[in-house]
């Protein structure tokens, strides 16, 4: 009797144990991997939201940054981290939709590995050239593409890159002839614009907000579906001529597949109490980010947009014929 009662209190602690330290969640620090180097848009928005959710959950946020390779190698660590709740991945359209497409060999599946916690704020692409270009809108340098197919260039910042493939879409919905130019990154690209030495580039509009408004760049269009609080002025590629265009930056917080949802639905309600702060909000706002609707559910409306992004970027890399990375 005694052996029997002690093995039922054996097995009802193993069953209380993980409920008690769910419960608890956080009772430690929290890793971000950031898969860039620190510095960049992607590691500086992480940050930011770190900061602010940390203070929400009262425990710390470190932020691990691994780049490489796309930011492949970052989330292929997430991907086989302990799903405890501890380490998440701060996730970016590029490896987390693009990159199944770039990638002949990718060692990690954007879906079956990771749970969705969050989706962050959407950053929207802005069509730009020279100051002094010849185009004052969208339709000016539709209607030279389209009167001298080829000759147009746009610069981006690498194959696979957010400037890279929103061009390539662009250049499809519109069906006009351009050629990419690609850069070692998007501040050589954007500067060469600036320049004169390449005609166009589609950039985040968090990197250009500071430039916008002087004489070095000319904002032709944005691509987000509606016109961004940041550009109240600055029509919409869809609204300037090419509907159901849209094509954005965007940013979610992922778990490692087989996190429990207690520690999912806890890192949920923290970045839902920070959003509902108006300073945080104004901070957003300042880094040319744009606010979603509420997420009711967590994590299943990230990754009902993953899939959705991984379907519409391999149709757009499939046309534009650019070949898998072994």
């Amino acid at each position: 009797m005694k052996k029997k009662l002690l093995t039922l209190t054996i097995v009802a602690e193993c069953i209380l144990l993980p409920i008690a330290q769910a419960e608890d969640y956080p009772s430690k620090p929290i890793t971000w991997i950031v898969p860039f180097a620190a510095g960049g848009p992607t590691d500086s928005l992480a940050r930011m939201m770190a900061d602010r959710i940390s203070r929400e959950l009262g425990q710390s946020i470190v932020i691990e940054n691994t780049p490489g390779a796309g930011g492949t190698i970052g989330a292929t660590r997430a991907a086989r981290a302990k799903p405890d709740g501890y380490t998440m991945l701060v996730g970016h359209f590029g490896y987390m939709a693009a990159a199944p497409s770039l990638y002949a060999n990718l060692r990690y599946d954007p879906v079956k590995n990771f749970n969705g916690v969050f989706r962050f704020p959407d950053t929207p692409m802005v069509l730009l050239v020279n100051g002094q270009s010849p185009y004052n809108s969208l339709q000016d340098f539709l209607s030279s593409a389209r009167a001298e197919p080829g000759r147009l260039n746009v610069a981006h910042a690498g194959v696979g890159s957010a400037s890279h493939l929103t061009a390539a879409l662009f250049a499809q919905k519109a069906g006009i002839d351009i050629q990419g130019v690609p850069y070692r990154g998007g501040g050589q690209a954007l500067t060469d614009v600036m320049g004169g030495q390449a005609d166009a580039i589609f950039d985040q509009a968090n990197t250009v907000m500071a430039l916008v408004g002087s004489d070095k760049i000319r904002p032709l269009a944005q691509t987000s579906p509606t016109r961004s609080k940041q550009f109240p002025d600055l029509p919409t590629v869809a609204e300037a001529g090419i509907p159901g265009f849209e094509a954005q930056t965007w940013y979610g917080l992922y778990a490692p597949s087989g996190t429990p949802q207690s520690a999912i639905r806890r890192s949920f309600k923290a970045y839902q109490n920070a959003l509902a702060d108006p300073a945080f909000q104004e901070s957003l706002f300042k880094q040319g980010l744009q606010s979603l609707p509420d997420q009711e559910y967590p994590g299943e409306a990230l990754e009902k947009h993953t899939r959705s992004e991984i379907e519409k970027w391999n149709s757009v890399i499939r046309k534009a014929g650019i070949q898998p990375q072994s």
